[in-house]
């Protein structure tokens, strides 16, 4: 369908900065809503339940799948992360632009559920920075952190099927191509036809 609002997919291997810079993104942007996702790990620091994650167990998780309550889902680093369908429709059918954080096989299921969606992807500038961005964190074991980079190589081959790419050498930087990709979507030929149809229709322009 042809939503009114835009959806941002976001992609990237951990410790890439996604997270940062999606909530960058939304406290600059008041008319980009977060799409919150299920998972059943658990919350992590200041996480809070509907916030960032819908923390679900493996019991909850497995009858929204039984009922096709998910538009993608998929295990990612030993957890289930979904994406509810309803919630994503809902919000892009009021115009709502709205931003998903979520992996990257993910993301090529959601293009093809949402024609429109918008595919970013984001990349760290080296694997010595990615690493001690994952050792910075200070939330996952030795192992754990081995077991992303592992991840990572294969994550970032996928990166030549998104529509955009942003490295996050610095942060400024990069919020700034991410503020620029979503303005520009905004500004395309079949965007403003949809949000300013009035004004398309006054100057009878199909």
């Amino acid at each position: 369908m042809d939503y009114p609002g835009n959806l941002f997919v976001v992609a990237a291997p951990s410790g890439a900065g996604k997270s940062s810079l999606v909530k960058a993104l939304l406290e600059l942007d008041s008319h980009v809503q977060p799409s919150v996702s299920h998972t059943t790990r658990a919350p992590r620091g200041q996480e809070k339940h509907g916030r960032e994650y819908f923390f679900t167990s493996d019991q909850e998780f497995d009858a929204m799948v039984a009922s096709n309550g998910f538009v993608e889902w998929a295990h990612v680093h030993g957890r289930r992360y979904g994406t509810s369908r309803k919630a994503i429709e809902e919000r892009v059918a009021e115009g709502a632009d709205v931003v998903l954080e979520i992996d990257f096989q993910g993301a090529i299921l959601i293009k093809e559920a949402f024609a429109n969606a918008v595919l970013i992807f984001i990349l760290p500038p080296s694997w010595e920075e990615l690493r001690s961005r994952l050792e910075r964190r200070g939330e996952d074991a030795p192992d754990v952190i081995e077991m992303r980079l592992q991840n990572a190589a294969g994550e970032m081959a996928q990166a030549c099927k998104f529509d955009f790419v942003i490295i996050n050498e610095l942060f400024e930087r990069a919020l700034f191509d991410l503020k620029t990709i979503v303005h520009a979507q905004r500004l395309k030929f079949a965007a403003q036809r949809r949000t300013r149809a009035d004004t398309f229709e006054s100057l009878n322009i199909s």
